[in-house]
């Protein structure tokens, strides 16, 4: 390996950190864009999901191959044209002319993502060689990768008002070319080593995880006993488990599931994707019920998110010393559950309700990601061998960009079932074509501009009460994980009362035991 000089270490650091937040902004970034993406390309509920869905389910699908690719090709240029790719993807979604090729620049900027990202933890572990020096970068560029997702919606809304929707891909080129730069030059090369592609795992979990997202979306518009979509759902009951099997018997896997054998790690793994799950499907759907129901601007919608973005920023250090002092069960249980708490308190406000009403709940929702962030990268900092930590990093980073892909689809499913049932019923009542209610509230077609308000109401109404749903489904199933996630961290009768989280990797392995 090159080891670059000491005085590039900084610059080392600065570079990684600017580009993981880049990629997890654009999770992110684009929601408060989305009425505004919906109203000009005249997108429905589905089409608007698969811009969200397109660049998670590719990133998700596609992040242990990145990392295998590194290790294979080497992570220096396998991270330069993960940058490259993800900067070409953002000009061309930002140049989009229709929703299709939208998705599709999306589904580019996804996999310039995959690529980079594992080599990103991988550079700073070989970079940063004495541990104290190495907890603080790694410390610091997993701070700045929550801070991109805390501060997305706060940066989208302004930036939509301001400059329109492409200009939240706009913003990723000049970063992504000085990135790009910088990183040639500073970044160092690592002696790659000869590790065999996994393909047959590659293509099951892609076509497994492209199959199920694809039903779950496709399903609440088409109809849940459609050919396409009950053909779909079969692909996927049959590549998923068929991708389980395939790791468990390969010999260099690119999904370890030795990893799941301590239930410590089962446990972070289970937050991780539970969080991602009820919280990118409630940022997927705040901004339209903000935007199109309740008449909020892009950037009015983007500042109420600023308390939630203070409480994760507070949150953080909060949870690392509880982490440190009393181990991850309870950060980690009781973020679990203000999450829960918050997306039910959510589902008991209308188009009516004003600010100040519902300001606690964005504060507690805040509260509880910023304690579920640290934990769960703390505890596979501990408790993972160093020579299996960036194939553990990689599994987590995957488990959570799936929760948000299916969390996105599954409340997304509830939510235009609901919407259809709904506000079919009502227009029916008031005389207006169905088709009507299968749009989202103000992102229908330039046609509805017209319509007289009695229908307009119908449809809020049907959007409301489809939206607290889906709500109140997402917080049953983040209470139901922390109720698992409390039974797998419950410390076993033998444990000594000093916490796992600080003793040597010897010691929990027998306490395991």
């Amino acid at each position: 390996m090159m080891k670059p000089p000491a005085r590039h270490k900084g610059l080392v650091l600065a570079t990684l950190c600017a580009t993981m937040f880049m990629a997890m902004l654009d999770n992110v970034i684009v929601n408060n864009a989305l009425p505004r993406i919906g109203q000009q390309l005249h997108s429905g509920v589905s089409g608007l999901q698969w811009v969200v869905e397109g660049y998670s389910l590719v990133y998700a699908a596609l992040l242990l191959t990145g990392g295998t690719l590194g290790d294979r090709y080497g992570r220096r240029r396998i991270f330069l044209t993960g940058l490259a790719v993800f900067t070409a993807g953002s000009a061309a979604a930002a140049l989009s002319g229709s929703t299709g090729t939208l998705i599709a620049a999306r589904m580019l900027q996804g996999l310039g993502a995959a690529l980079l990202t594992p080599g990103s933890l991988s550079i700073l572990r070989h970079v940063f060689t004495d541990e104290k020096e190495r907890a603080k970068a790694v410390g610091l560029w997993s701070g700045i990768s929550a801070l991109g997702l805390a501060v997305g919606p706060v940066l989208g809304g302004p930036i939509v008002d301001a400059f329109g929707w492409a200009a939240v891909f706009w913003i990723n080129v000049p970063i992504g070319v000085v990135g790009l730069l910088l990183a040639a030059r500073v970044l160092p090369e690592f002696a790659a080593r000869t590790r065999k592609l996994d393909l047959p795992g590659q293509a099951l979990s892609a076509l497994g995880f492209g199959a199920l997202v694809y039903a779950l979306i496709e399903g609440p518009a088409r109809g849940w006993t459609d050919a396409r979509v009950l053909i779909l759902a079969a692909v996927a009951a049959l590549t998923l488990p068929g991708f389980v099997a395939v790791e468990a018997r390969s010999a260099d896997p690119m999904l370890d599931l030795r990893f799941f054998r301590d239930r410590v790690l089962t446990g972070a793994a289970v937050s991780g994707f539970m969080i991602s799950f009820g919280m990118f499907g409630a940022a997927f759907f705040l901004p339209l019920l903000l935007q199109n129901v309740m008449g909020w601007s892009p950037s009015d919608a983007g500042l109420a998110g600023l308390p939630m973005t203070a409480m994760i920023v507070v949150a953080a250090p909060l949870s690392s010393a509880l982490t440190q002092r009393h181990g991850p069960r309870l950060p980690l249980v009781t973020g679990l559950a203000l999450c829960a708490t918050a997306l039910g308190a959510l589902s008991l406000h209308g188009a009516d309700a004003r600010y100040p009403q519902y300001v606690w709940v964005l504060l507690t929702m805040g509260l509880g990601m910023g304690m579920t962030f640290t934990p769960v990268s703390i505890t596979v900092m501990q408790r993972v061998d160093p020579a299996r930590a960036g194939m553990a990093s990689a599994t987590l980073n995957t488990l959570r960009e799936i929760g948000g892909v299916i969390g996105v689809a599954v409340l997304g499913a509830v939510l235009s079932s609901r919407l259809t049932a709904t506000s079919t019923e009502s227009l029916h009542r008031l005389g207006a074509p169905a088709e009507l209610g299968r749009h989202l509230p103000g992102a229908a077609s330039d046609s509805t501009a017209a319509l007289p308000a009695a229908v307009h109401d119908a449809v809020n109404a049907a959007f409301i009460d489809a939206l607290h749903l889906a709500l109140r489904c997402g917080s049953a199933a983040l209470a139901a994980a922390a109720l698992l996630v409390a039974l797998l961290l419950r410390p076993p009768r033998s444990a000594a009362p000093s916490p796992v989280a600080g003793r040597p990797a010897a010691q929990r392995e027998a306490a395991r035991r």
